[in-house]
């Protein structure tokens, strides 16, 4: 697939600070961010204060691994929010992928890294597809992958019978990835910041990431201006698709086992709060994967925090759909939006 526009001038991105004024991660703090990290602080000291444990070396790298796989799916669920989508079918792909690999792995006599490349085309084959059925099914994003999130959920279930599948802890590959550390950090946050780093330097420095910018800022104008925009949908879910399958692969190695539906339900809700919480415009755009990074933080830390004080993880769900909530409302009055029914 060449992602590549005709010989007119590119179209920048709504806001060119946004796009280009700061090189580094993050650099620049903007004030959603400034807030963001405000909150993971107090966050932080309120459940240090209640258990003594819980600022312990030892809990912080639970609740970064533990972070992990929701932060892998929300920094592709910004890329895609950027360019003017959703995709609310990533908790099912890495649920397929998981299965997948696992079964691969014990089909094969414990081919490790065979399985792994066959969830990962298993996730780029149904990524193009949801990509395929919203260009030229003209489906809205929204429908066509909550389509996608039961019919990829039941395909895991069908694969799997609706059970865990193999047993991956024998493989001293899987058990690197699950477990392993390099220079005292985790490999699955290793695998989080390389993939953070490679999406940050293609949205900032390539004509890849700023047409991305463009076409969710305006698709009419990015069109007359030679992005050829079905071509840009079509890569950006397939790239959701192979992150999802890289996320599937790592939930295998830290449960041990392909996980249909248990390991993998509600990371789609986890993955849109982190992408909105961090700054991504739902409208398109907008959004950076410096914020997104310390969204996820701020979930990884609340949720750890909220389990470690015994609350019920029911109450989680009401944090998780409570801050989606205030992060819109966020947007909504930044962006001078009045309110519905209401004159403005």
């Amino acid at each position: 697939m060449t992602l590549t526009s005709d010989p007119s001038p590119t179209v920048e991105a709504p806001s060119p600070g946004t796009v280009s004024s700061r090189p580094k991660l993050f650099a620049g703090l903007s004030g959603q961010n400034i807030s963001l990290v405000g909150a993971l602080v107090l966050v932080l000291v309120l459940f240090g204060v209640l258990n003594d444990n819980y600022l312990s070396l030892s809990n912080m790298q639970v609740i970064a691994e533990a972070a992990t796989i929701t932060g892998l799916l929300a920094l592709v669920q910004t890329v895609v929010i950027i360019c003017g989508g959703l995709d609310i079918s990533v908790g099912s792909q890495a649920g397929v992928a998981s299965v997948v690999s696992a079964m691969v792995f014990t089909s094969t006599g414990s081919n490790a890294l065979l399985g792994m490349v066959v969830a990962v085309a298993v996730g780029l084959l149904v990524g193009v597809l949801n990509g395929l059925i919203i260009v030229y099914g003209r489906v809205n994003p929204t429908i066509a992958t909550l389509a996608g999130l039961a019919a990829y959920k039941g395909l895991a279930q069908l694969l799997s019978n609706g059970r865990a599948q193999g047993y991956v802890l024998n493989d001293d590959v899987f058990v690197f990835l699950g477990r392993g550390k390099i220079a005292g950090l985790p490999v699955t946050v290793w695998i989080l910041l390389v993939v953070a780093v490679t999406v940050h330097l293609l949205l900032r420095y390539t004509d890849i990431g700023r047409n991305i910018y463009a076409i969710g800022g305006n698709d009419t104008a990015a069109r007359l201006a030679g992005i050829n925009i079905n071509k840009y949908l079509v890569f950006v879910y397939a790239l959701i698709g192979v992150v999802a399958a890289v996320a599937g692969i790592l939930l295998t190695a830290r449960t041990g086992s392909g996980q249909p539906t248990s390991g993998s339900e509600g990371l789609e809700l986890k993955a849109i709060t982190a992408a909105a919480l961090g700054g991504a415009a739902l409208k398109g755009g907008k959004g950076g994967i410096g914020g997104t990074l310390l969204a996820v933080a701020l979930l990884g830390a609340l949720e750890n925090g909220l389990t470690v004080q015994g609350i019920n993880s029911f109450w989680q769900n009401v944090a998780q759909g409570a801050l989606l909530v205030v992060a819109v409302v966020i947007q909504q009055r930044r962006g001078g939006e009045r309110a519905v029914g209401l004159p403005s």
